[in-house]
């Protein structure tokens, strides 16, 4: 069993707070239902992978959706940086960070990133997605200059991330990129890519709603 620590990134799922961008043509609503579909796969994912700790770094209150064997604790305030910096610094010890967007990430994924970390060749790995963002980053230790000058939630976001690691002299190894929801062509392309999960079951459901409603 590993000792990194696991953590998810996350944003409770409440209509009109999470996966806005989805929004038209879901409503708040449907990208809500859409949020929590992704929120439990990826969850699942992790309870399913050999760590010693599993974490939840939430914006908001858990609910019925969150399954036994996490701990929970509150993100920082701030832009995303500093809620990632906040994240690894709450933990304090070597962890791997994913967000709740790629629903298809499954534990054969997740025990190849945290081993990567463990292999202690590189400070650092870091995974990307094809809109310029990344899906997952770790770290060995907790060190908040990692993201500072980092803009988030850009096309330019891992390039960036990557300069800064650099600058930092930092070492790190990339993991398999990965794309994450953030249109709704975005939530087709994945829920095709794992379509056993509660994500592509609940797109499913809309898209047949919407079908009759028409």
């Amino acid at each position: 069993m590993s000792d990194t620590a696991l953590i998810v990134l996350a944003k409770a799922p409440v209509a009109g707070r999470s996966k806005t961008r989805l929004c038209p043509p879901c409503t708040f609503d449907e990208a809500a239902k859409l949020a929590a579909a992704a929120l439990s796969d990826t969850l699942a994912a992790v309870l399913a992978t050999p760590v010693s700790r599993r974490v939840l770094a939430l914006d908001g209150e858990p609910g019925d959706w969150l399954p036994n064997g996490f701990e929970v604790i509150p993100q920082r305030a701030g832009g995303l940086g500093e809620r990632l910096a906040g994240a690894f610094d709450d933990i304090g010890g070597p962890a791997l960070l994913v967000g709740m967007d790629t629903p298809q990430l499954d534990p054969a994924l997740l025990e190849h990133s945290l081993a990567r970390l463990r292999r202690r060749a590189s400070d650092v790995v870091l995974g990307a997605a094809p809109d310029g963002g990344y899906w997952a980053i770790g770290l060995r230790r907790a060190d908040a200059r990692v993201f500072e000058g980092v803009p988030m939630s850009s096309a330019e976001t891992v390039a960036a991330q990557r300069r800064r690691l650099s600058a930092l002299g930092l070492e790190w190894e990339e993991l398999p990129e990965l794309r994450d929801v953030d249109t709704i062509e975005d939530a087709r392309t994945v829920a095709a890519a794992c379509p056993g999960s509660r994500f592509a079951a609940v797109l499913d459901a809309l898209v047949a709603g919407d079908r009759e409603a028409a």
